[in-house]
């Protein structure tokens, strides 16, 4: 741990002794300053357990409990494999209450690096003028909105990690120019934040996640994914649908709960999803968008797209799909548009599919 490294929460600065005292929390003025603070002051007191809450986006949240040295061995992990060092600048700005938040300022301290940490934004780069970052993770809604507002910013940032959400096809376009080095994390709160990255850009550039080397990784009889690493208790047992490869890689495919049978054939909307990317953006639809299986009387379940905004024309509804006939067999072609003025979302930003439709009808 590097002492003379600085910390600064949403423009107030502290030393690591000053973290150290909890009088220290008293100072915050906001949640995400209290939570930010408060774990610092336990990691620096050499805390053995933190209870984390999972981010709800496949059930009902729910705390779970996690021990230093597992936090330390996966936090290792990315500072090895992405060449963390002390007196370089990570920028935090994710919810700190939760595993992604308070996983960076783990490997941040561990590396001896210096924080700061911003109250979570659609684009975090406002807040950052001149200071160069080195690492950062993001979710895809800020990278998408740092291109769009600050892409000469982001190409001053040597690394960043991308999580809590699929990447589109649309935003792997956007940041094939970017000099900074992006990955995809694959990961959740059970395995302690993520267990593997794909390089998305750059001459390195990946078409599938590769596993820290402590993971050892195997698909059970659903195909789903399941994890084994020194640093977890048990075995991590998924509803991810992979391809898995060799050496620790593996492709994503969907989620096996998200899985829709359409009079008998099993299909993935992740895939789908992948397939109608493009023949959106080829309309100029940018809209967030997801698959989901509706009730029907001929086919058991039918496969639907929900778009966030305004519905469109039936026309323009009857031309992507003649588009997407092309690509996609008869059941998976989508067989309704549906509309939601705004998508439900989990309370770490990931779209709730389940809310949202409720919501729609």
């Amino acid at each position: 741990m590097n002492p003379s490294a600085w910390i600064n929460v949403n423009g107030k600065a502290y030393s690591r002794e000053n973290l150290k005292k909890k009088s220290s929390i008293e100072l915050a003025h906001s949640d995400f300053e209290k939570s930010t603070l408060k774990f610092c002051c336990d990691w620096l007191n050499h805390r053995q357990e933190f209870v984390i809450q999972t981010s709800g986006s496949t059930g009902s949240p729910k705390p779970i409990t996690l021990f230093r040295d597992q936090m330390e061995a996966s936090a290792r992990q990315t500072i090895e494999a992405l060449q963390l060092k002390a007196g370089e600048t990570a920028l935090v700005c994710l919810d700190t209450k939760y595993i992604a938040g308070q996983m960076m300022l783990v490997r941040s301290l561990l590396a001896g690096m210096n924080i700061m940490a911003l109250e979570p934004s659609s684009n975090p780069f406002d807040k950052v003028k001149d200071l160069r970052i080195d690492f950062v993770a993001l979710v895809p809604y800020q990278l998408d909105n740092i291109i769009n507002q600050a892409f000469v910013k982001l190409n001053q940032v040597r690394c960043a990690i991308i999580g809590g959400a699929a990447i589109s096809q649309s935003l792997k376009e956007k940041i094939k120019e970017s000099k900074c080095a992006i990955y995809a994390t694959y990961g959740m709160t059970e395995t302690l934040s993520h267990i593997a990255l794909q390089r998305l850009n750059g001459k390195n550039k990946q078409d599938y996640f590769k596993a820290f080397p402590s993971v050892r990784l195997r698909r059970d009889d659903r195909g789903c994914l399941c994890i084994n690493a020194n640093y977890l208790k048990e075995e991590v047992i998924t509803n991810d649908l992979v391809e898995l490869l060799v050496e620790r890689k593996f492709r994503w495919l969907g989620r096996i709960d998200n899985m829709i049978n359409s009079a008998g054939v099993k299909v993935i909307p992740e895939k789908v999803e992948l397939i109608l990317n493009p023949i959106l953006a080829s309309f100029q639809i940018v809209n967030r968008f997801f698959i989901i299986g509706l009730p029907d009387e001929k086919l058991g379940t039918k496969v639907a797209v929900v778009i966030e905004g305004p519905a469109f024309n039936k026309e323009l509804q009857k031309e992507i799909l003649f588009k997407a006939a092309k690509k996609l067999s008869k059941y998976e072609l989508p067989k309704q548009f549906l509309f939601a003025v705004r998508f439900s979302e989990t309370t770490t930003g990931k779209i709730n599919r389940a809310a949202t439709i409720a919501s729609i009808q």
